[in-house]
């Protein structure tokens, strides 16, 4: 007979979630993993099936969904404080590391060392971009229909540059309708098969009881609604009051909220969408600086949504909102904005939409759309590949020359990734020495 684990108190799920948040490498797919070895297998917290339907509900949502699971296991441990605790120290020590790198990038990005390591770290960033649009395609484009929606979102952000909200909203319109006309074409209930069903013993077993706050109720979901809706309409009012609606804080707040409420399928699909407003349309950052955000990104614990803190960092250093000699603080103003205004609505989405998801066991019809919404932004994410290697490939544009070096990289990286399996971290620190080295020798 298996033995019960004790009662975990919030102290102690809270320790474990600022380690997370220092641990939490290798994108979504790795921090579900290190979460499903932790809190499934090892402290037996939650149980398999549990666990992979608060999955399901994360991955439905718009937001990082590994940080969002987190939010969500903390919530229902721990209550509001639990999912509080659990998402905030997710992203905060990402939050501090990013700074400080996103600092010493401006303040020595063009030392030739630090240079040169960037110069390298941008051919991994290619190769990594592509086997993430590989991996999400394996396990997504099953079929000839979920093929065209990805080609055709695809052509729809390359060739007719349509707003990718508008590829997401139209995605998810065309799953609705499928799982009605041709259900078999987008059906998620495979998504998940390998949970085996046992509950091991876990505090919250797949029999367990609902908590008392977990419980659904409408009173309870208005009150988080209108709490959640009051504190960014403060949050607004405040920037509003103090620099107008034109002012970079302001647009910033309105930006990333629109931002953060697009992130269907992880970071990279919504890339294209923060590169479109913050550096074709806002001017906060430059093509180049966007790509070395991605970098730190992926070097850095937390989830890769994290670099609209480097862009958030890097557009207020550049509009010095406080003046010349106060670059840093408007800088770090800036990256606090960006990150509450992107993290708040998936706070609201757990606490408003996890009572629900407790009533659903079994049923996840509510996840149709996720099928072909995920199809298209594969096509987006091969697109944003694309876009990242001409940029690498030719650096100063088509008239310039090619940058061969780092065509050598992007294949050597594409290699050790598809066929040996090398891990993100390893592709990023070797292709940066090995920039760093060409560079100082060159």
């Amino acid at each position: 007979m298996e033995i019960q684990p004790l009662p975990v108190t919030l102290w102690q799920a809270s320790l474990y979630w600022l380690k997370l948040g220092f641990i939490s490498f290798g994108g979504p797919a790795g921090q579900i993993a290190i979460m499903h070895r932790d809190l499934v297998e090892q402290k037996r917290w939650i149980s398999e099936k549990r666990f992979l339907h608060a999955l399901n509900f994360c991955m439905v949502l718009p937001g990082p969904e590994a940080q969002q699971l987190a939010t969500y296991i903390g919530w229902l441990m721990h209550r509001t404080y639990g999912g509080l605790i659990a998402g905030g120290l997710f992203v905060l020590p990402s939050f501090f590391i990013l700074v400080g790198l996103t600092w010493i990038y401006l303040t020595y990005g063009n030392v030739p060392a630090v240079a040169g390591l960037l110069y390298g770290i941008k051919p991994a960033i290619v190769a990594i971009v592509l086997f993430a649009a590989y991996r999400i395609g394996s396990r997504t484009l099953k079929n000839r229909a979920l093929w065209a929606i990805s080609a055709a979102a695809f052509l729809a952000v390359a060739v007719l540059h349509i707003p990718f909200p508008l590829i997401i909203l139209a995605a998810g319109l065309i799953g609705y309708s499928g799982s009605r006309v041709a259900p078999h074409y987008f059906r998620t209930d495979e998504a998940h098969a390998t949970a085996d069903g046992q509950s091991g013993g876990a505090l919250l077993g797949d029999f367990t009881p609902v908590p008392s706050h977990a419980l659904f109720s409408w009173t309870r979901l208005s009150q988080v609604a209108a709490a959640g809706l009051l504190m960014w309409l403060s949050a607004m009012g405040i920037l509003f009051g103090l620099y107008g609606w034109d002012g970079t804080f302001t647009q910033m707040g309105w930006f990333f909220t629109k931002a953060a409420l697009l992130t269907f399928g992880g970071a990279y699909a919504v890339l294209p969408y923060v590169y479109q407003g913050a550096v074709e349309h806002y001017l906060w950052l430059t093509p180049a600086q966007m790509i070395d955000g991605l970098a730190l990104g992926e070097t850095t614990p937390g989830p890769l949504i994290m670099v609209v803190t480097f862009v958030g960092f890097v557009g207020g250093w550049v509009t010095q909102v406080f003046g010349v000699e106060a670059k840093f603080i408007s800088a770090l103003a800036g990256a606090a904005i960006v990150t509450f205004f992107t993290f708040l609505p998936s706070f609201i989405f757990i606490f408003m939409g996890g009572p629900f998801v407790e009533t659903t066991h079994g049923k996840l019809a509510f996840t149709v759309p996720l099928k072909a919404i995920t199809a298209a932004v594969v096509g987006v994410i091969f697109n944003l590949a694309l876009f990242f290697a001409y940029h690498v490939f030719w650096p100063r544009g088509l008239n310039g020359d090619i940058d061969s070096f780092s065509i050598g990289l992007v294949m050597a990286s594409i290699i050790v990734i598809f066929r040996f399996n090398v891990g993100m971290i390893p592709v990023i620190i070797s292709c940066g020495i090995l920039g760093m080295t060409w560079r100082l020798l060159a």
